[in-house]
């Protein structure tokens, strides 16, 4: 999720942000200037990635992390990592927003919604220890008003850090060492991206701007933002908000979309007319365009990183992208979605019309880590 509609059209503004990078990504370019100039960033000789049928394993992996909700409640996936799952429960009783942790036999709840039916769970992180933040839509629109809560494992209670009644990104929030962090609209066209305890207490603004939704890369919190006529990529520490260093081949991007990372696999979206998935990994001289052609690449987005595969959405199902067999598969039915961070993939789709009575949500978690690879094309 990035941003709503209006503070969208603010942030994007300035040039053909949606372009991303330039005309030269085509293979056998290379790579110039530096971390305070533009650069083409363009693929290596390799060819794209061919796709592959889903594999047995795969399957087999998938079908057996099925999760079972509550008798009587209907699951929605909203967010997914290492050993968790954040999961909105509907049901005669109400609404509620749970954790599913991995070796426990009920989920934990993080918050029961006063409105049931306006109320919606956005998005969640969780350490995997103790600290976990989530985001609540208070509205059936992106535009509506949000809050951002905070949650401790150790009491199961949930203090509201943030409220959102401004245009701007929709949250994400990370979660490092006991700090939450994540952006709001304050008004102008710009955001700022905060940083308070997940206990509760002061939030401390680090920066404002025309601003996206950050996202955790590893050692250092990224966001994209608009600097006069160009976007850029921002990275700040997550320790205190000071500002940091990109990998050279990624800090001098420009213009790109639907960006994610985890400190080693970077990988966005190039292209208009015809949109690719770029991929660059630690160690490697330049990225790769490792995915192009419908129907795979048309509309991509919600980019998602799960151990070494690169997860993305479409408007007709989703996508893994394993670099290492430069080979990619569709993991979900029609209309599924998936949600990841760390090594934790979960899946989400409909048995059945998702707006008919009698259709069946649902939700598959698997550890990444444990997928055997892809198998290449020859």
């Amino acid at each position: 999720m990035a941003t709503s509609g209006r503070y969208r059209r603010s942030l994007f503004r300035v040039g053909a942000l949606l372009s991303v990078l330039t005309g030269a990504l085509v293979t056998g370019c290379t790579t110039d200037g530096g971390a305070d100039g533009p650069v083409r960033t363009t693929a290596r000789a390799a060819g794209p990635a061919c796709e592959v049928p889903l594999p047995a394993a795969w399957r087999h992996a998938f079908a057996a992390g099925a999760y079972r909700p509550p008798a009587g409640s209907r699951p929605v996936l909203a967010d997914a990592g290492p050993g968790w799952t954040a999961v909105q429960l509907s049901g005669a009783d109400g609404r509620r927003a749970v954790l599913v942790r991995a070796g426990e036999a009920a989920p934990r709840t993080l918050l029961s919604f006063t409105d049931p039916v306006e109320h919606q769970l956005l998005a969640a992180d969780f350490d995997g220890r103790r600290w976990g933040a989530f985001a609540v839509l208070e509205g059936r629109t992106l535009d509506s008003p949000w809050s951002l809560y905070g949650w401790d494992a150790a009491t199961g209670r949930a203090r509201r850090l943030a409220h959102a009644d401004r245009p701007g990104p929709l949250p994400r929030p990370v979660v490092h060492d006991g700090t939450v962090m994540w952006a709001q609209g304050t008004g102008s066209g710009k955001a700022t991206v905060f940083a308070a305890p997940a206990g509760g207490g002061h939030a401390r603004a680090w920066h404002t701007g025309v601003l996206d939704t950050p996202f955790a890369a590893g050692g250092l919190l990224v966001w994209r933002e608009a600097f006069g006529g160009e976007t850029r990529l921002t990275a700040v520490s997550p320790a205190d908000g000071r500002p940091a260093a990109l990998p050279a081949p990624v800090a001098g991007l420009r213009e790109v979309r639907a960006l994610v990372s985890d400190g080693r696999t970077w990988a966005w979206v190039a292209g208009e007319s015809a949109p690719r998935l770029m991929v660059w990994r630690a160690g490697e001289a330049r990225p790769t365009a490792a995915v192009a052609g419908a129907p795979a690449a048309d509309g991509m987005d919600q980019l998602r990183i799960a151990g070494r595969l690169v997860v993305w959405r479409t408007p007709e199902t989703s996508y893994a992208l394993d670099p290492g067999s430069r080979a990619y598969t569709a993991i979900t039915p029609a209309y599924g979605y998936a949600a990841a961070s760390g090594t934790g993939l979960a899946l989400a789709y409909s048995l059945g019309d998702a707006k008919a009575d009698g259709a069946r949500t649902v939700i598959q978690t698997v550890d990444a880590a444990r997928l055997p690879r892809l198998p290449g094309c020859g």
